[in-house]
């Protein structure tokens, strides 16, 4: 652990090496201008001062999530009169508000001044807060934008013992400067563990058989398990504790099968397990074992119609996040006999209500979320944070940051409306790959009048893998762990930087992402060399998708994209309208682009809702339309 600094910043400086602008000179420094600058003003009200007011819309949401610039000291001291700020030749001090492992506090206390107050009210937290220059949560503390607030521009950083975020507010850390860090390795074994734990306990009923001897039963004949060995279990999602159970259970004798959008065939294929579709591996597992995030393309994924396409008698473990499974639906499909049993760690609401119909069901097995409750990861996660925020306040890069540090605010400046665009690029592209196969390859071509010495692209390139990744992960990505998280993810990410005549006013013409050896859900969009492509441009500060495959469009990248390849015809776009409208969804935008005049084309429609199944079903059924996807933005 000790050496897990210096490996990080020895990667990030080869990561970011490909520019030779003057700026990417000023973003490469240490981030300890970043620690010690105490900025609370939201970027989006930075940006706004160098804009016109008609394009203030592109400074909003999608940069504040990534990026971060710092006000001068002077202005962050008259802000603040009252802050007790520390000097450079005084220990910060660091507030430890939940329970963490000896080791970590003992490498925070060589570093800091530490005070472990546990249990904090809300109120007393934000009483505290303004004295701590660092805190370190586990999941019970709510760091909410009250928590930033009171602590008034001296809170620099923030760190989280364990993976998951959901009880920090990123968007205020952000925007009052502070960084998030979190501790994503440590506990990987002891949640695998933990989850072939339950796996087996299930199979063989030992908690239920447990209860009735501690009653004073002996029933032998009740408690007949079913056997793993020979039997499917489906992983769902294939990360580091999803891989880990699929070893254990290949050990087990047990079929594996998993379903992951990132995983690597051949990485899968190295220990036996076969990656499919999300549907192929609910209808054919006996055992379902979740390790995906709580993201909203997740939430409630297991509901009614999910639970019907499943194997009558699948057994369901859950130690990743209580939100992927409606645990309404889940009791009914018990009730009813689709699913035989379930064993579960994580909740909707922890702890959950004591007459929890869920709870209290006698097919269920149920743990107070001990995923992570093994004495070697408690120490382990320790150790990481600890490490993660001492690094923090030196300055440090570090892999598991989860919001970004400062960046020049002429880059941002300059890229501001192309970095919206390359967030959207990003997020259409993963979007228009069918599940199964595993993203690998994405290369990304930017057109400029610049020379590529002069054109720093490691913003954009951050944004593209952002929206690639964002929007079926749990990972957060910025300009720190782009290239790290996309390297965990077994993605990469080339860049060709191409010269043409056109304005050097503009830092970049057009963005192209590719990606490769994957198939499409709208072959439209897959080039003549077989990847899919798109390709987008900025139009008066407004990102617009120009090229799908080898159709030529101009859409405005605003609101969710309906995508239609038809036959040219006349009576089309008022046919689609037309069904839009029956369904109270509003069009915000037409455009069709065509290769021949009445042969192809694509239509583009901007929708301001999402369309209902009933809706998108009746396009469908449009005889000219021969295929199309819906896809957010």
């Amino acid at each position: 652990m000790a050496s897990s600094s210096t490996t990080t910043k020895s990667l990030l400086s080869s990561t970011f090496s490909t520019s030779k602008s003057p700026s990417s000179t000023a973003t490469k420094a240490s981030l300890l201008s970043f620690i010690r600058s105490t900025s609370a003003t939201p970027i989006s009200q930075k940006l706004s001062h160098s804009h016109n007011s008609r394009h203030h819309y592109y400074s909003v949401s999608p940069i504040k999530n990534v990026l971060k610039t710092a006000t001068e000291s002077e202005t962050s001291l008259s802000k603040y009169p009252d802050v007790d700020l520390v000097s450079s030749d005084s220990k910060p001090t660091i507030l430890v508000s939940e329970k963490l492992g000896s080791a970590g506090i003992e490498l925070l206390k060589v570093f800091g001044d530490v005070d472990c107050s546990y249990s904090l009210s809300p109120e007393q937290l934000c009483e505290k807060i303004s004295r701590c220059d660092a805190l370190i949560v586990r999941s019970g503390t709510k760091v909410t934008r009250e928590v930033f607030e009171a602590a008034k521009g001296r809170l620099k950083v923030v760190g989280r013992a364990g993976v998951g975020i959901d009880n920090v507010d990123l968007q205020a850390a952000t925007e009052f400067g502070c960084l998030v860090v979190n501790a994503p390795t440590a506990n990987t074994i002891a949640a695998a563990e933990h989850g072939i734990a339950l796996l087996a306990a299930m199979a063989r009923n030992v908690s239920q058989a447990d209860a009735s001897m501690k009653s004073g039963k002996w029933e032998r004949n009740k408690y007949v398990g079913v056997s793993m060995v020979g039997k499917t279990v489906a992983v769902m999602g294939f990360g580091k504790v999803g891989s880990e159970v699929a070893r254990r259970a290949k050990g087990l004798g047990m079929n594996v099968i998993a379903h992951d959008p990132y995983a690597p065939a051949d990485r899968a294929r190295a220990i036996g397990v076969e990656l499919v579709s999300f549907e192929q591996a609910i209808a054919t597992a006996d055992f379902i074992s979740l390790h995906m995030p709580l993201i909203p393309t997740t939430s409630k994924i297991f509901n009614d119609e999910t639970f019907s396409k499943m194997k009558k008698g699948v057994r369901i473990v859950n130690v990743a996040r209580g939100g992927v499974i409606d645990e309404d639906a889940l009791v009914r499909a018990l009730d009813s006999g689709i699913v035989a049993q379930a064993a579960l760690d994580v909740f909707i609401e922890e702890p959950p209500q004591t007459d929890s119909k869920l709870i209290q069901h006698h097919n269920v097995t149920v743990t107070p979320h001990l995923g992570a409750s093994t004495k070697e990861a408690q120490e382990g996660v320790a150790i990481e944070i600890a490490e993660a925020v001492v690094g923090a306040l030196k300055g440090e890069l570090s892999a598991t940051a989860v919001n970004a540090p400062m960046v020049p605010p002429e880059v941002l400046s300059e890229l501001a409306p192309y970095v919206v665009l390359a967030e959207k690029l990003g997020r259409l592209a993963v979007q228009l790959v069918a599940g199964g196969s595993g993203i690998k390859s994405i290369k990304v071509t930017y057109r400029s009048a610049r020379d590529p010495d002069d054109l720093d692209t490691r913003l954009l390139r951050a944004m593209i893998t952002k929206g690639i990744i964002e929007p079926i992960s749990s990972s957060f990505v910025n300009l720190v762990n782009a290239d790290f998280t996309a390297k965990q993810k077994g993605l990469r990410i080339s860049e060709e930087r191409v010269v043409i005549d056109a304005n050097p006013v503009f830092p970049v013409d057009s963005i192209q992402v590719q990606i490769s050896n994957v198939d499409s859900k709208f072959a439209s969009a897959v080039s003549e060399n077989g990847d899919v492509s798109i390709e987008g441009k900025v139009k008066f500060g407004v990102p617009h998708l120009t090229c799908l495959g080898s159709f030529g469009v101009d859409v405005s990248l605003e609101g969710n994209l309906i995508l239609c390849r038809q036959v040219d015809q006349p009576g089309m776009i008022g046919k689609v309208g037309n069904i839009l409208g029956q369904q109270n969804v509003n069009v915000s935008f037409m455009s069709v682009g065509r290769t021949v005049r009445r042969n192809k084309a694509i239509m583009a429609i901007g929708v301001d809702e999402e369309p209902n199944k009933d809706a998108l079903n009746k396009i469908g059924q449009v005889p000219a339309i021969e295929e199309f996807v819906f896809l957010k933005l």
